[in-house]
């Protein structure tokens, strides 16, 4: 008799495992559903840092542009430059400029900037949560340091004129419009040299005057996906903690 109960104690306590497991599951494929996230996947060319005088890791930022009414929406910036930790310098606005110029002043405004340590692998990814169907601008801007060339030289002999901040040559920006429907891939352009003159940013074609600084991403993959399913979704986490300098 005494066998009987336990099996039959043992069997309703298994069921509910299950039902709670099923539950459980259920539950995160729901919360998931008609969701959709925005995926940055970026190569970076190590032989090009090398290649650079202090040999770091490229300082960048991407965010998201509303092309219907200009809000914008930050995804990730380098920790320096998202921080203001610039060795010594409180500001250095002519390393990433058209980010510095967009989001100088908007942090509160925002509310979403987010701030990680420099990338030092090969290999980035970031994903932003974003209203189904909705359409953006996607931009990213990269500059790396001590990446001198001929036309960009670390003192010039003409002007007698020193790099002050090592920016090396401009930085780079990348865009593309994406609309975002799950599946949807983008291949960002790079359009525009960034540069900062008279505390005022200006875009300009990219030329032959750009060299090595072009190769610094080897390649740049966005693409629309759904959330993975997790038990505990971080992203319904207000604080959000940023990660300390490596």
């Amino acid at each position: 008799m005494r066998f009987f109960l336990n099996r039959k104690v043992w069997t309703a306590a298994l069921i509910a495992v299950v039902a709670v497991g099923i539950s459980a599951v259920a539950f995160v494929i729901g919360r998931t559903r008609n969701r959709v996230q925005i995926e940055f996947d970026i190569h970076i060319n190590k032989e090009a840092i090398y290649l650079s005088m202090y040999a770091e890791p490229p300082q960048f930022a991407i965010w998201l542009e509303n092309p219907a009414n200009g809000a914008v929406k930050q995804v990730f910036v380098t920790y320096r430059a998202g921080r203001g930790d610039w060795e010594g310098k409180a500001d250095v606005p002519v390393a990433i400029p058209r980010w510095s110029t967009v989001f100088k002043d908007r942090e509160e405004e925002t509310g979403d900037g987010v701030s990680g340590a420099t990338p030092k692998e090969d290999y980035f990814r970031v994903r932003v949560e974003v209203p189904p169907g909705s359409e953006w601008t996607g931009w990213i801007e990269m500059n790396l340091a001590g990446d001198y060339s001929d036309f960009y030289p670390q003192f010039n002999p003409v002007t007698f004129q020193e790099d002050e901040f090592s920016c090396g040559q401009p930085a780079l920006l990348y865009r593309t419009e994406i609309k975002a429907e799950k599946g949807n891939r983008y291949a960002p352009e790079r359009i525009f040299m960034s540069l900062l003159e008279n505390r005022e940013n200006r875009l300009l074609p990219l030329d032959s005057t750009i060299t090595t600084a072009q190769h610094v991403f080897d390649s740049i993959n966005i693409q629309v996906i759904s959330p993975k399913p997790v038990l505990i979704d971080l992203n319904t986490i207000d604080k959000q903690e940023v990660l300390k300098k490596e």
